[in-house]
C-alpha cells in the first residue's frame, strides 16, 4: 500500500508514516548532505490534529516553498511551519554554496489543482513581476546551473564574477542589475532579498534564485538568452 505522504530526493523515496516526525537535514531520515552549512536537522515533516506540515526546525537557513504549477509560493523561515495540502510541493533551499530541491508528495490533497490543456505541465510563467530582457538574462546566468540539472537535486549558484562573464559583462555592470532586479521584486513582495535597513541580504542571489526558478519566472526555454550577448544597458 503506498503511503499518504512520501519524500523524493534525488531520486529516492522515503515514506512518512503517520506517527512519525520525518527529520530532514545533515542528519536524521533523510541525510540529505554533509555540508557543514546545512543544519543537522533543518526541516520535519508531521501530522498533527489529522493536518500534515512541513516545519523549520532550524536556526539560520531558510525554504522556498511552491506548488507543482509555481502559482502558489511561500518562504518558510526558521521556527515557521505550512500546511502540506497539494499532491506535490517543491521544497528548494540553500545551504553554503549548494542549492537542494526535494518533493513532498500526497495522495490525498486537501487541494487538487486543474492545468489547461495548453499547459499541461503548468509551465507558463506567472507573477506581477515583468523583467527587462537583460535582467531576465541576469536571472538565467545565475539559475543555469538549477535549469539544467538533470534530476539531481543538487546544484550551485555562481559567483556574480562567473555570471558576469557568462553575459560577457563587467562585474559592475552585473551587480548593479542585481541591485534592480532584486528591487524590483522586494516592491513586488518577493521576501528574502533585503535585509534590515535596506541593506541587500548577503544570500540574496541564492534567494533570487529559488524564488525565480519554482515560481517559473525564468524556465529551462530562457537558457537560449546565454546563447547570444546582451549588451544592451535597459
Amino acid at each position: 500500500m503506498t503511503p499518504d505522504v512520501q519524500v523524493e530526493f534525488c531520486g529516492e523515496w522515503f515514506p512518512v508514516g503517520d506517527q512519525q516526525v520525518f527529520t530532514i537535514g545533515r542528519e536524521g531520515d533523510l541525510e540529505v548532505d554533509e555540508n557543514p552549512y546545512l543544519h543537522r536537522q533543518f526541516l520535519t515533516v508531521a501530522r498533527y490534529d489529522g493536518i500534515w506540515w512541513l516545519s523549520n526546525v532550524g536556526k539560520r537557513l531558510s525554504a522556498t516553498i511552491s506548488d507543482k504549477t509555481g502559482g502558489l509560493q511561500a518562504w518558510l523561515a526558521p521556527g515557521a511551519r505550512l500546511p502540506l495540502v497539494f499532491s506535490q510541493t517543491t521544497v528548494v533551499f540553500t545551504a553554503g554554496p549548494t542549492t537542494y530541491e526535494l518533493g513532498v508528495h500526497m495522495n490525498q490533497p486537501a487541494f487538487r489543482q486543474e492545468w489547461s490543456a495548453d499547459d499541461p505541465d503548468g509551465a507558463t510563467t506567472i507573477g506581477p513581476v515583468t523583467l527587462t530582457e537583460s535582467q531576465r538574462a541576469l536571472v538565467v546566468a545565475l539559475a543555469e546551473p538549477m535549469l539544467r540539472r538533470d534530476g539531481t537535486g543538487l546544484s550551485a549558484v555562481p559567483s556574480s564574477a562567473a555570471a558576469a562573464a557568462r553575459l560577457g559583462w563587467a562585474t559592475t555592470k552585473f551587480n548593479r542589475k542585481l541591485d534592480n532586479v532584486c528591487d524590483k521584486l522586494d516592491k513586488a513582495g518577493i521576501a528574502g532579498l533585503r535585509g534590515g535597513a535596506g541593506k541587500l541580504a548577503t544570500n540574496r542571489k541564492a534567494r533570487l534564485v529559488e524564488h525565480a526558478v519554482t515560481s517559473h519566472l525564468v524556465t529551462h526555454a530562457d537558457l537560449t538568452l546565454l546563447e547570444s550577448t546582451i549588451g544592451a544597458d535597459d
